[in-house]
């Protein structure tokens, strides 16, 4: 069995109980007639019989009027009765047309009441010929007040009257645009608003135009969010736009990189495609890190410290947001400061050399002299004729020596002051060690004060320029000994101790100690009269260069302990596989 469609719910409740509060009086007229019809009729029957009982002859003329009578009653009865049936269908028909319509009016009333929307209707003359409740809200004025009023009308802005009835007359003559118009106006209060009007003819049931509908949307608030969304995207593109960072962000397509987006910086540098973006990747396409690196750009032949990390974009996609700062110029002003590091490191040690120039001359004069007494000795020996071969032999191997050792203190010297790039390698602790304290050693024993060095067993090896360390190592002694020089301790310590991967090197002096221990590293500050201040800063930037750390603290006995660490290179892992005996022991 096929079911029957369903009607909507709503109308149909609504029109039935409009229907039924009218539906029981329709028929009480076309009844009340009818029985009065009927009672005449019965009157005029009784009529008839009474005076057909009181007359005792009636001629055939009579007769026959009487019948026409009797017919002409009762068509004229059965005429009426059929009127009556007639005007009982049209009164029902009427009655529930009459309750649909104010059912439909009611129902139309309810949702015009419900709706936000302004509605105002003008007639063709520019007068106001309707208003609803929501548009009575909006403006503040009530209905009564608007009926019939013609311009100016009580919402329009004072001092703009005539902008008002350009609209107005561009209303009335049907050329408002379809996307509506935008209007201002003043509610009762005095405050003001924004609205959007559209607007439609209104037409008669025979299609001839009698006024306009205008419906009003009250958009003061959108309008403020939108403004100030706008500002606040001009101001964001204002912000971006201005950034000396090449901004760009990129996403995934089978095509290859599509370019989103590019600020001012960018464009200038790569125009206005992606491949900037892809030079910039530099090799990290499909690896999602945040870390920055440093990318060199043909195109541009600028250097750029790059920021690349993963976003949503507005539609969902995962994008590539890339933020290049152009660090060409830090980087030339770098290897400028790293050549002047270099000079003053360089000077540093010739200040040096230059300080322990007569202590040198001391060091060097033993050698050469041993070494001229020697020839001598041989010289003396052959000239007499009593040369032994052995004891000749011996004096010529004591002077070879000693021009060994002599060549040695001036190739140590030579390879101290010459100027050379900083080259980090493995070299043994021993070495440096041993290189720094040859030469402080000279000064010490001028001052009659002894150096002392341990280190840990085995030896380890440091990643470090050896020269440059030394060079750090050597100002720590000569400082230690200078304040050494009327203790009464005489002993200089030189400790070198392990710390996960890291040795720790620890001059230790019995001195006069730390004065102002906060300065100690800054440039052009020295506790020395004839100082220039900036040995322990040049030491400090060297050994920080290293990736390690330089820092002074009071000697608890007296004096000050200057540590520094260094990069250890890490032990080299016993092969296990040889000796599967031993592992397992």
């Amino acid at each position: 069995m096929a079911s029957t469609p369903k009607k909507s719910l709503i109308p149909t409740t609504f029109y039935e109980q409009a229907k039924m509060s009218r539906r029981s009086g329709y028929w009480v007229t076309p009844v009340v007639v009818l029985v009065l019809y009927l009672c005449v009729m019965g009157v005029f029957i009784w009529m008839q019989r009474l005076q057909n009982d009181s007359v005792m002859f009636v001629t055939i003329d009579q007769e026959a009027r009487l019948q026409r009578l009797n017919l002409f009653v009762i068509a004229l009865s059965s005429l009426i009765v059929i009127s009556l049936l007639v005007l009982w269908r049209y009164t029902r028909y009427r009655t529930r047309a009459e309750a649909a319509l104010i059912a439909e009016t009611g129902f139309r009333r309810a949702m015009e009441n419900s709706i936000t929307t302004g509605m105002r209707v003008f007639d063709m003359q520019g007068r106001i010929a309707y208003v609803n409740p929501a548009f009575c809200r909006m403006i503040g004025w009530n209905e009564a007040d608007l009926i019939g009023r013609t311009k100016p009308f009580p919402y329009w802005l004072p001092g703009r009257h005539a902008q008002h009835e350009e609209t107005l007359d561009l209303l009335l003559s049907g050329r408002t645009p379809s996307s509506g118009l935008e209007v201002e106006a003043q509610r009762r209060d005095g405050s003001r608003f924004t609205a959007r009007m559209y607007v439609s003819p209104l037409r008669a049931p025979n299609g001839d135009q009698i006024g306009w509908m205008t419906s009003m949307t009250d958009i003061t608030e959108p309008k403020r969010i939108r403004e100030a969304l706008t500002a606040a995207h001009e101001r964001f593109m204002t912000v971006l736009e201005g950034l000396d960072d090449a901004i760009s962000v990129v996403a995934d397509t089978p095509e290859g990189l599509e370019l989103l987006f590019a600020n001012r910086t960018y464009r200038r540098f790569f125009g206005a495609q992606s491949n900037g973006h892809e030079e910039l990747l530099g090799g990290r396409l499909g690896r999602f890190t945040d870390e920055t690196v440093e990318v060199f750009s043909g195109s541009a032949q600028r250097w750029f410290e790059v920021h690349h990390r993963m976003l949503a974009w507005t539609d969902g996609r995962r994008v590539r947001l890339q933020v290049a700062r152009d660090i060409t110029e830090r980087r030339e002003h770098e290897e400028e400061s790293r050549v002047q590091q270099e000079k003053i490191q360089l000077t540093s040690r010739l200040t040096t050399m230059g300080e322990m120039a007569s202590s040198l001359a001391h060091e060097l004069n033993q050698p050469l002299t041993a070494i001229a007494n020697y020839n001598m000795a041989a010289s003396a020996m052959i000239k007499s004729g009593n040369a032994q071969p052995e004891v000749l032999l011996e004096a010529l191997e004591k002077g070879a020596r000693q021009a060994e050792r002599a060549g040695k203190i001036i190739s140590r010297i030579r390879e101290f002051v010459k100027r050379s790039e900083p080259r980090r390698q493995q070299v043994p602790l021993t070495q440096i060690m041993d290189n720094a304290i040859a030469f402080a050693d000279i000064d010490a024993r001028k001052r009659q004060i002894g150096i002392d060095a341990s280190m840990p067993s085995p030896v380890p090896q440091v990643m470090a320029d050896p020269i440059l360390i030394e060079q750090v190592l050597l100002n720590l002694l000569k400082n230690g000994i200078e304040a050494m020089e009327n203790s009464e301790y005489r002993t200089l310590h030189v400790e070198a101790t392990e710390q996960d991967n890291q040795i720790q090197i620890a001059v230790i002096d019995r001195g006069h100690g730390l004065q102002n221990p906060e300065r100690l590293f800054e440039p052009f500050y020295s506790t020395k009269s004839e100082g220039l201040g900036m040995g322990l800063n040049i030491c400090r930037t060297i050994i920080e260069s290293h990736h390690g750390r330089l820092w002074a603290t009071a000697n608890p006995e007296g004096g000050t302990i200057f540590r520094f660490t260094l990069p250890r290179v890490p032990l080299p892992a016993p092969d296990l596989s040889e000796n599967p005996q031993e592992l397992h022991a």
